[in-house]
Parts: structure tokens; C-alpha cells; sequence
């Protein structure tokens, strides 16, 4: 018999910021100080960043996603993932699908037209995520270094 491990999301608040540092640095490795890490949410958290963990079944933070409410004329009021990220040891688990119902949910609850996120041209596997999750691939993403 297989005791499968009911996945537990919950949003970390301030406080708990540290918890997502090592799921998030698989995302963003240039991430390297914990203490830079929690400074740096600091300020995104008041543009209105948030972030819901994943937790495993001895309650370790496994994977997280970090998001804030977005309003724009091409989408109107909607949730944008800045992050989603999971350890290594806990992918094709559920944790990151489990995160992406749980934004969605939360999309609903503050009225929102839709859910949005961008992803990286080599991220295959978090692409099939994605494309499972619902999503759609409407443009490209352009960005300019100055």
C-alpha cells in the first residue's frame, strides 16, 4: 500500500519569508545570502508581491510561488507569477500544479480576470506544467538591457 502525502499550501507572511529561500534560489540561483533574500522580498512585498509555499509531509518549504495583483489595459485585474520554484527532490510531485490552483483560487477570490506568467525559453518541463495548468502561450516576452 503507497501513503500519498496531501500537498499543504499556505501564503508565508514577513515572518516566514526565509522559509522559500532554498526552493526559490533553484529558480533564481544568483540569490546566494538569505538575510539579501528577505531585504529583497521586503521591498517587492510593498509593490504588493506575495508569496504562497508548498510544504512537504514534514513540513519543509518545497516549493513556492511568488505573485502580486497586477491591472493592465491588455489583461485587466489579474494575478501575475513573478516565481515559481521547486527543489529538485520534490519535482513531479505535485507541489508546483498544487501552487498553481491555489494562485488561481486566489485570482478568483480578489476578482481577477486571469492569471499570468512568463517563463524562460529553456524551462521545458515548467512549460508542460503550464500548458497541463490550463495556460496559453498568447505572445513573447521582449526585454532590453541599458
Amino acid at each position: 500500500m503507497t501513503t500519498q502525502h496531501t500537498i499543504a499550501i499556505a501564503e508565508l507572511d514577513g515572518a516566514d519569508t526565509a522559509l522559500a529561500f532554498d526552493a526559490m534560489r533553484e529558480l533564481r540561483p544568483h540569490l546566494t545570502d538569505v538575510d539579501e533574500f528577505v531585504e529583497l522580498v521586503r521591498a517587492q512585498r510593498r509593490e504588493g508581491y506575495r508569496i504562497a509555499a508548498s510544504f512537504d509531509a514534514d513540513g519543509r518549504v518545497v516549493a513556492v510561488a511568488g505573485f502580486r495583483h497586477v491591472t493592465n489595459l491588455y489583461a485587466g485585474p489579474h494575478l501575475y507569477v513573478d516565481d515559481l520554484s521547486t527543489l529538485p527532490s520534490a519535482r513531479r510531485q505535485g507541489h508546483g500544479a498544487a501552487l498553481l490552483r491555489w494562485v488561481d483560487e486566489e485570482a478568483r477570490r480578489q476578482g481577477c480576470a486571469g492569471v499570468h506568467l512568463d517563463s524562460g525559453t529553456p524551462r521545458h518541463d515548467a512549460h508542460r506544467l503550464y500548458l497541463a495548468s490550463g495556460f496559453v502561450i498568447p505572445a513573447f516576452h521582449f526585454a532590453k538591457s541599458l
